[in-house]
């Protein structure tokens, strides 16, 4: 059986498989990755930006198409699916209009004077992207488009539950006119990834998956003296202090939380409330997930579809099974039929169980009361992981001392869904390390060459 197939988790029909790439092909595709150099060579960033814009462009042509593939691959419903595709399109258009700048020379004041220097920035090499399954898209376009208005040819390895959007990108690139080798889908294993970060012509490599695939793929890297991206898990708190209006609070508390069915590194997954509003919060919070039931991806109006697969679902029912025998409470949800699974709120989670500690990837939210601002940040603090974060208060003073004191990559300031872009994202702890998108994304895979001038 081939390691990469399409099947739907919605229905569990294989639809297709797909060819796990040769070991003679995988080196033939390193070697034109590396002959593409000499296309960068011969090329500015604005012809490139021009190419990426294209790719962008052919995504919103072509956006019912790629929107049906997801939905089949790996269970998005298929207004979210619509949704990556258009912020996918976005981020190519970023980065067209603002490649020449984010790679403009940046002059360096000289402290004696004599003479001038400049930070001249430069195509970095061979990357190796690593993708995941639950934004196909998004993910791709995040790494790639960046990497290419660079001058880095791509090495791109999706997961191996979405060849088909891999092969629908793929056809997005060739179609826009990117020249052989500067982007490449292999369908490689893991072993032959070994390979590749091994191989010294690849320069980088950036992964986006779990804490265990970035360790391995990360040690591997440094036994060959290879920069490496880490995007992993998260488990990200959402801490209420204060509010306004608690139906648009919870609203916000819904969406953070369930999008994509709980399948988001990002996601808000504990929910950190202070003593006096947690009583309102976790009625109004029940309600709301209680009647955010799984339904047919495939519907316009589906708001959550299945998990993304039968390993999916049974990591997660094995983790909530555990937390409840380790003492968690169960105030809603449980459910489970096939791959989907219902909304599911907890409480009770003290630190001595495995769900404290563990990333829960799929619709399972926990609820923790607190009697302080600043039991509140030690609460939010004390996990492994250190993505993103969500402040609710109507203090804007507090909202800045609270961000201020996050362990985070990121902090959301009363606003949910707010990704865009410009914006930096990553995380810091075993959330990994660098960032994409915005200009830091744009500078990780860069040669960043001082030249100075003598008088």
């Amino acid at each position: 059986m081939s390691d990469y197939m399409v099947v739907s988790p919605a229905t569990g029909e294989q639809v297709k498989s797909y060819a796990t790439i040769g070991d003679a092909d995988l080196a033939a595709a390193i070697g034109q990755a590396d002959n593409a150099r000499a296309w960068v060579r011969s090329t500015t960033v604005t012809q490139r930006a021009a190419l990426i814009r294209r790719v962008g462009e052919l995504h919103t042509e072509r956006r019912q198409a790629l929107a049906a593939i997801i939905t089949r691959e790996m269970g998005k419903p298929i207004a979210e699916a619509l949704g990556e595709v258009d912020f996918s399109a976005a981020i190519y258009a970023y980065y067209a209009d603002n490649a020449a700048a984010l790679m403009a020379d940046e002059p360096i004041a000289l402290s004696d004077g004599a003479g001038s220097a400049v930070l001249r920035r430069g195509p970095f090499g061979v990357v190796l992207g690593i993708m995941p399954w639950n934004y196909p898209y998004y993910q791709v376009a995040r790494f790639a488009g960046p990497n290419l208005a660079i001058g880095n040819p791509v090495l791109l390895k999706p997961a191996p539950q979405c060849p088909e959007s891999a092969g629908a990108i793929q056809a997005i690139y060739d179609d826009a006119g990117v020249p052989a080798g500067a982007y490449t889908t292999i369908y490689a294993t893991n072993g032959q990834i070994e390979t590749v970060v091994a191989d010294p012509r690849v320069q980088g490599v950036s992964v986006t998956g779990s804490e265990r695939a970035g360790a391995a793929v990360a040690e591997l890297a440094g036994r060959n003296l290879k920069k490496v991206v880490l995007e992993l898990g998260g488990s990200d708190p959402f801490i209420l202090l204060s509010t306004n209006d608690l139906d648009a609070t919870v609203d916000a508390a819904v969406a953070a939380r369930f999008g994509n069915a709980g399948q988001a590194c990002n996601a808000a997954k504990r929910f950190v409330v202070v003593d006096e509003l947690y009583d309102d919060f976790v009625a109004q919070f029940r309600a709301k997930l209680t009647a955010l039931a799984p339904a047919d991806p495939t519907a316009p109006d589906t708001a959550m579809g299945p998990l993304s697969s039968t390993l999916a679902a049974d990591r997660l029912e094995d983790q909530l099974r555990r937390a409840l025998d380790q003492g968690a409470t169960l105030l809603a949800g449980g459910e489970r039929r096939g791959n989907y699974f219902w909304p599911t709120l907890l409480a009770d989670v003290r630190p001595d169980n495995d769900a404290y500690r563990e990333e829960l990837f799929g619709p399972v939210a926990v609820v923790y009361r607190v009697g302080s601002e600043q039991e509140a940040v030690a609460l939010a603090n004390d996990t492994p992981f250190g993505l993103g974060s969500y402040v609710f208060t109507t203090d804007d003073e507090q909202a800045t001392r609270v961000a201020d004191q996050i362990d985070a990559g990121m902090v959301f300031v009363n606003v949910v869904d707010a990704d865009a872009p410009e914006l930096p994202f990553g995380g810091i702890k075993r959330s990994g390390f660098g960032r994409e998108l915005g200009r830091l994304g744009a500078d990780e895979f860069v040669n960043k060459k001082m030249i100075r001038v003598g008088a």
